[in-house]
């Protein structure tokens, strides 16, 4: 089961509101969902009962009217053999509204050239999530830009 992060029970520490704009907090964690509080992020519950979070849901590309999680398509990118890491961002698309354009670095001698690497990149996510998500321009690069916390 896939689906929101939701939380029922409020915890020491939570956040209670967004300094001088209340109202925004409540449309923004409260509202979603009445009852529970959204965390904005996006969770898989295995059969095995285990959470997995997949990512910002509000981290969403707009393709062809499809709205499309950029960690459903990073994801993807991730479990090719050659892929170390991988970052997909939208950017504006004349026909489509957006298109997805993916940033990877290679894992060490890999031996995949830029255009080998795209072309089984968008028939993976083509399979692995359908045809308008497959992106546009893969982009090889040595590194991604990190966050403190990585």
């Amino acid at each position: 089961v896939s689906g929101a992060l939701c939380i029922s029970q409020a915890w020491p520490g939570m956040a209670r509101t967004i300094y001088n704009d209340h109202k925004r907090f409540l449309e923004t964690y409260l509202t979603p969902y009445p009852g529970f509080f959204f965390t904005g992020d996006g969770v898989y519950r295995t059969s095995e009962g285990y959470y997995q979070l997949t990512g910002r849901l509000d981290d969403i590309i707009n393709i062809s009217g499809h709205r499309l999680g950029t960690a459903e398509v990073e994801d993807v990118v991730n479990h090719h053999v050659a892929v170390a890491e991988s970052a997909v961002i939208g950017y504006p698309h004349e026909i489509k509204g957006e298109g997805a354009y993916v940033f990877v670095v290679l894992k060490k001698d890999s031996g995949y050239t830029q255009e080998t690497l795209a072309t089984e990149l968008q028939e993976l996510i083509s399979k692995k999530i359908a045809k308008y998500a497959a992106p546009d321009y893969v982009q090889v690069t040595h590194r991604l830009p990190k966050t403190r916390s990585g």
